[in-house]
């Protein structure tokens, strides 16, 4: 009988762990939660915003000059606030309009490191993908695994191709600045897990990482949050929907323009968005030309317990993205029993499964087309019941943080094969059973 494999010591690194916003911080979240129950020992290393992690005493702070606090976003530091050459680089990129909090985080994370290495058997890194992660590997001896969640080009193309002006895309290219570093650190880090197939040929082809070095571990759900709540009732014409409200690819304008449809046809039809509006938002003035200010409500800063109930509410939830790497507002959906109608953007098939069996589908951007799968979903209760229990059957046998990190080892430990020389650089067996 062969050995037990040893327990994993991982240095996680996430450059910024929002826990409200996004998917990077449930991702830290959940992941470091089933390492450490599968008996690994993970030591969290975040940036502002902070993780809420299960573990609190696994998070340590790497603090920024946090230039992007919601309440003062893009704001002058105070002169004391500058003690090292990185933050003082930080500020400057910010300066001239660039965002530098992956170079930065992975600048200050690689001092906090150079001389740990005899505490961690690897790094982990959630798309930081800062050039001092070549410092790490190159210099510093790290083996060096990455999250790439989906190529971050899809967004920049995405906000260009909706930029209102020649000033706008200027900034926006200065903003995408850090993307140039990204793809050179990506094609020098030689394992990474990715959350899609779709999210795996797309980063190969934008990205230029060798496809070989990619490989696909889905993300999951928390069944004991994210669940049916039977003594809540739904709502009739109630949708739903989470969406940076200015975000181009999470696609609410096409859903609010498809909203103004459904409701000539169903005027109780109305839409409850998880987010909110940024200032001088042009999502505002969308909603009040299109006649939904009563239609329409943003709801922001409330506990997930709340978000659950907000599903158990809705008829109907939907998933509009022009593009997704993954979509966990889509699989949580499922898990709550909630009919989901999606878009074929991305990842979004993967997650949501066979059109009219596990959620409807049309094309991204497509208002007519939403508007016409709306109508359908919310017309028909047989429907939604057939498709809400199916949904709900494949997001908790399909998608499981629990699956996610047993994925995950696995490619920890072929990494270290590999670096050892133990399999002649070859991938080891049980390390490809992961992907799909």
């Amino acid at each position: 009988m062969s050995a037990p494999e040893r327990p994993l010591r991982i240095a996680y690194l996430v450059y910024r762990g929002n826990p409200h916003c996004g998917g990077q911080g449930v991702y830290t979240r959940y992941l470091a939660k089933e390492l450490t129950e599968l008996g690994h020992e993970v030591t969290v290393f975040s940036g502002q915003p902070y993780p809420e992690l299960v573990h609190p005493e696994q998070l340590v702070k790497v603090p920024s000059l946090d230039l992007y606090r919601p309440e003062n976003p893009f704001r002058v530091p105070w002169p004391w606030e500058f003690k090292t050459t990185i933050d003082m680089r930080e500020f400057a990129i910010m300066c001239g309009a660039g965002f530098p909090e992956p170079y930065s985080f992975s600048m200050r994370a690689r001092r906090l490191l150079k001389d740990r290495r005899a505490d961690f058997d690897l790094v982990h890194d959630n798309q930081c993908l800062g050039r001092g992660l070549i410092k790490m590997m190159e210099t510093d001896g790290w083996p060096v695994l990455g999250t790439l969640h989906h190529p971050i080009t899809v967004d920049r193309d995405l906000d260009l191709s909706h930029a209102s002006s020649a000033w706008r895309r200027f900034t926006l290219r200065r903003w995408y600045g850090f993307l140039k570093m990204q793809m050179e650190v990506a094609r020098a880090i030689p394992r990474h897990v990715t959350v899609s197939q779709s999210s795996r040929r797309d980063i190969a082809a934008q990205m230029g990482v060798p496809i070989e070095h990619l490989h696909v571990v889905p993300v999951g759900v928390d069944a004991t949050v994210f669940g049916p709540r039977p003594h809540i009732a739904r709502v009739p014409g109630r949708l739903m929907t989470t969406a940076s409200a200015d975000v181009p690819m999470k696609g609410l304008a096409p859903l609010l323009e498809s909203l103004a449809k459904v409701r000539t046809e169903m005027p109780e039809a109305h839409l409850v968005v998880i987010g909110k509006p940024k200032a001088k938002s042009r999502i505002p003035g969308l909603i009040d030309r299109l006649g939904l200010n009563d239609a329409v409500e943003f709801v922001s800063g409330v506990t997930t317990e709340r978000i659950v109930e907000l599903y158990a509410e809705a008829e109907v939830a939907c998933v509009p993205s022009l593009y997704e790497g993954f979509s966990l507002p889509a699989v949580e959906a499922m898990a709550c029993g909630v009919p989901v109608v999606g878009t074929t953007g991305g990842a979004v098939p993967e997650v949501i499964g066979t059109d009219g069996e596990t959620g409807l589908l049309v094309p991204p951007g497509d208002p007519e087309a939403l508007a016409a799968a709306l109508r359908r979903m919310l017309g028909d209760p047989t429907l939604r019941a057939r498709v809400g229990a199916a949904g709900k059957v494949r997001a908790l046998e399909k998608f499981t943080w629990r699956a996610t990190a047993l994925g995950t080892v696995e490619h920890y430990r072929a990494l270290l094969s590999e670096r050892s020389g133990a399999l002649g650089g070859q991938p080891s067996v049980r390390a490809q059973r992961s992907d799909p």
